[in-house]
């Protein structure tokens, strides 16, 4: 099927959200259980940091006035600190120039693509390139600044992350490249991206002059090592962060996806240029969430609580699927990408396991195109999302290795 192009295809039902998709695919399916889990949303259900309603309390005040666009120095101030922490000083963000708090990273990811696609002519069609499967951010990012929406398929044989060489060989597709996202951890796969992996993709980007997006907001739930990121490969290049930002939130970190609390950091005169644009058409971050937010970067000890909880699903995840459906404990994030290629593909399977077992998962199909050479990453896959406590987690699983046996 060809996608028509720009907003065209946002409207007439052309691309449609992988939710919308599962609604339209179970319909009025009846569960197979009466205890029904559902593992779709990557919604986090770990205790939320204890002390953000005081905090809320302490700058209700603050609702009174507009905030600042380019949030609060407080704010920036623990950004910048809590990458310094993370990665090391040189890779600490400038807090007057090099950060920018957005209202999740959801907006951000889809704002940013108005200003890098304006700060590039090229020859044609403009391309955004993304990891497919893909955030759905992207190409809705991608579709409404008319660029072509350009998937670079992540699979087993390349690590689940696009293929560098493949694209480095294609310089037509570079030439009229204006960004490109890559996420890591993925979603969904969970793989992670080394530094040398990050520094060949933002040497492609300065050559050819767009901008990479990493999108990292995974980065703080890993199983072992902590995962490379971008500030981290640029501030250990002679250009730092140029033609480099870098989004995260507090949604995964701090269970904190209600709050809708983000930030972007790096290049800095994108920043500027996005920030204007922020003040244009977006939406300032409300002022006692930059409060909270503050104080949450600042926090770690909830955030090692958080990893110790996904790390005792993954042992679970270890135990009931050891050798089935092409397992792999993730590297980083809290989702599984499981290979169900044997029991009709993700759609198939996904019908099965809400009609024999009442556990609602996504197909890996819905979260991915066709891409370049016209496969669809996700089609025998399905992606659960380890969201609810470790013994329900079990609990759904040994139901669907039941049925899926």
């Amino acid at each position: 099927m060809t996608t028509p192009s720009g907003l065209e295809a946002l409207v007439n039902g052309a691309v449609l959200s992988p939710f919308t998709q599962l609604r339209k695919l179970l319909g009025t399916t009846p569960a197979g259980h009466s205890n029904t889990i559902d593992l779709t949303i990557g919604e986090p259900r770990e205790p939320m940091p204890p002390f953000v309603a005081e905090k809320l309390i302490e700058a209700v005040s603050s609702y009174a006035q507009y905030p600042p666009i380019r949030g609060t120095a407080q704010l920036r101030e623990a950004i910048s600190a809590w990458a310094g922490r993370r990665y090391s000083a040189a890779a600490a963000p400038d807090p007057e120039r090099e950060i920018l708090p957005i209202n999740g990273s959801r907006e951000g990811l889809f704002l940013a693509a108005l200003p890098a696609a304006g700060r590039k002519k090229v020859t044609g069609t403009p391309a955004v390139l993304m990891c497919n499967p893909y955030y759905s951010a992207y190409i809705g990012a991608a579709l409404a600044v008319g660029a072509e929406p350009v998937y670079l398929n992540a699979v087993e044989q390349n690590g689940f992350l696009p293929d560098l060489d493949a694209l480095a060989a294609d310089k037509a597709l570079l030439e009229r490249t204006v960004a490109f996202y890559l996420c890591s951890p993925t979603n969904p796969q969970g793989a992670v991206a080394s530094r040398d992996y990050i520094a060949r993709a933002l040497a492609l980007a300065r050559t050819y002059d767009f901008m990479l997006f990493c999108d990292e907001c995974y980065s703080e739930i890993y199983s072992e090592t902590p995962p490379s990121g971008g500030l981290e490969v640029g501030a250990t290049t002679a250009d730092r962060f140029s033609n480099l930002v870098v989004f995260n939130s507090l949604s995964k970190r701090s269970n904190l996806p209600g709050l809708r609390s983000g930030f972007c950091a790096g290049d800095a005169r994108f920043i500027d240029q996005f920030a204007e644009l922020r003040n244009m058409v977006a939406p300032q971050v409300p002022g006692p969430t930059q409060y909270v937010s503050a104080a949450v970067w600042s926090d770690e000890a909830h955030v090692e609580a958080n990893r110790a909880a996904y790390r005792q699903k993954y042992d679970v995840c270890d135990r009931i699927l050891a050798g089935k459906f092409g397992y792999q404990r993730p590297a980083g994030g809290f989702f599984l990408w499981l290979d169900v290629s044997k029991f009709g593909g993700s759609a198939q399977a996904t019908v099965t396991l809400w009609q024999g077992a009442g556990v609602k998962v996504l197909p890996g199909a819905f979260l991915a195109q066709a891409g370049r050479d016209g496969t669809n990453p996700g089609a025998n896959y399905l992606r659960l999302a380890l969201v609810r406590d470790a013994t329900t987690v079990g609990e759904a699983l040994e139901r669907s290795v039941v049925v899926l046996a």
